[in-house]
């Protein structure tokens, strides 16, 4: 799929680039970082228009962040009260109040330096019943950073676009695993101490 999607790359340029980080922020497996740095050597080769797809890129991560949180808005409610029902009720509380007073750096990081956790941020915010304003504005800010860093690294290194996205793949992938281990570990270190008492 992920050299089909780069083919269409040229002919469809801006468009593909919005849709594909639209679907990709939908939690989708849309390589949406390899798309953009192929645009970013697209744009540096003049085949592409660097501000439209910048502008793509960063309205379809947008809109997928904030369809992402809509649906978590509408659907997690009734989710999390069935969970706050069961045993694991106390770590379901924990979760929400630990993403209610860090919001602002667990949504920020989530748009660009573990951008695989983003989509998962986003159904949470919404079903946690973040306000809006505090989802939104760290969330644009980190997707500016995230288009901006994308398509720039595929501007500047256009020569080794392939290796360059294989690397930052990986590079994502370890710092999401690293963060859900890291946070995992915290709750279930809790929930231990709180049954031993």
């Amino acid at each position: 799929m992920t050299e089909t999607l780069l083919a269409l790359l040229p002919l469809w340029g801006a468009v593909l680039v919005g849709l594909a980080n639209f679907l990709a922020c939908m939690a989708l497996p849309i390589p949406a970082s390899l798309i953009m740095l192929a645009a970013g050597a697209f744009v540096a080769s003049d085949d592409l228009s660097g501000p439209g797809v910048w502008m793509a890129a960063l309205i379809g991560a947008l809109a997928g962040d904030q369809a992402g949180y809509l649906i978590g808005r509408i659907g997690g409610p009734p989710v999390l009260a069935r969970l706050a029902r069961r045993r694991s009720g106390r770590l379901v509380t924990r979760a929400t109040d630990w993403l209610h007073m860090r919001r602002v750096p667990a949504i920020f990081f989530s748009r660009w330096l573990v951008s695989a956790l983003g989509p998962y941020v986003n159904i949470a915010a919404g079903a946690a019943r973040m306000g809006w304003a505090g989802f939104t504005l760290p969330g644009v800010v980190g997707e500016v950073i995230w288009v901006s860093l994308y398509i720039g690294l595929g501007f500047f290194f256009a020569a080794d676009v392939q290796d360059l996205g294989d690397t930052l793949g990986n590079l994502g992938l370890a710092l999401a695993g690293g963060v859900v281990a890291v946070t995992l570990g915290r709750f279930l270190w809790r929930a231990m101490r709180e049954r031993s008492e």
